[in-house]
């Protein structure tokens, strides 16, 4: 079955998993990284057509395979999308060897106790159910960590987990997505409450496994334990604003953590490249990530 495939991959394989999954809020600011200004579109489905055309553009490049890219997490429009008239999930898994994951979540409430819930998310068996009939392995879904409060960041774990439950119904696999911010005041101390509220909930999860992505640990290591947890399929990194150098160098001192990048896999490439160059381009932005998630020092 694909589906234990998946699993066998996600769970071992050396690679990383490259996070395609702009939505809403983010897709400007990347489109402009990319070379294109707000006023070449009007409207929010150019700007995500416009959006598609980038991703599309980095699932074809020829360096965009299961060898050393093991997922895509997925924006809703992405998922529903085509490549070369095959629907990208089936495109992804199918042509490539990569796991198609969908981002889930609707955004962040207004912060509060330190930390931004996940606003509701509405329709989200009806949104599962297509995922599945889709052909998707797993969701991610993110809420942010800004200062060290302890009931801010319990209430962040136990909104995540009681969602994954509910993900997990459906028979996908859910990736638990805490990120603590690189700007909060007091980083180590926030990553130190976390870990202990994520060690009590996987502690106390009934089914089947979960992954965390996790903003890099300003301790080297931290998240060992969490890695080694017989309840964690697998622990990634985000990038969390770092540039890509950064990130790479944070996680390859980090032993067990793999990559899921989204802003720093797309470091550097432009609309108005060659289809070589941009090629050459996202080849090196995947080498790079992969040594990162795989060659540890």
């Amino acid at each position: 079955m694909a589906n234990d495939e998946m699993m066998t991959q996600i769970a071992t394989k050396g690679g990383f998993i490259a996070a395609l999954d702009q939505s809403g809020g983010s897709t400007p600011g990347a489109l402009r990284l990319y070379g294109i200004p707000d006023t070449a579109y009007s409207g929010e489905a150019e700007m995500f057509e416009l959006m598609h055309e980038m991703r599309v553009r980095i699932m074809t490049a020829p360096a965009f395979t299961g060898d050393k890219v093991i997922a895509a997490i997925l924006f809703e429009q992405t998922m529903d999308g085509v490549v070369w008239d095959t629907p990208v999930p089936t495109f992804l898994w199918e042509d490539r060897g990569v796991i198609p994951f969908l981002k889930m979540d609707k955004g962040l409430q207004p912060e509060a106790d330190g930390v931004s819930l996940m606003k509701p998310i509405g329709g989200l068996d009806a949104l599962l159910e297509r995922a599945v009939t889709l052909g998707v392995f797993g969701t991610k879904m993110r809420s942010v960590v800004n200062l060290p409060n302890e009931a801010g960041i319990a209430a962040i774990v136990a909104q995540q987990f009681e969602i994954a439950a509910q993900i997990a119904g459906h028979g996908l696999m859910p990736i638990i997505e805490p990120e603590v911010s690189i700007k909060s005041p007091d980083k180590a101390g926030a990553e130190a409450i976390l870990r202990a509220e994520l060690t009590k909930a996987l502690d106390a999860l009934s089914g089947a496994p979960v992954m965390l992505k996790l903003t890099i640990p300003d301790v080297t290591d931290f998240y060992a334990p969490l890695i080694a947890h017989p309840k964690v399929a697998r622990v990634v990194a985000l990038s969390g604003g770092y540039s890509q150098a950064e990130a790479c160098k944070r996680l390859s001192a980090n032993h067990g953590m793999i990559a899921s990048f989204s802003r720093a896999l797309t470091e550097g490439l432009t609309v108005s490249m060659t289809d070589p160059d941009f090629d050459a381009a996202i080849a090196a932005s995947i080498h790079a990530i992969y040594e990162a998630s795989t060659v540890k020092v």
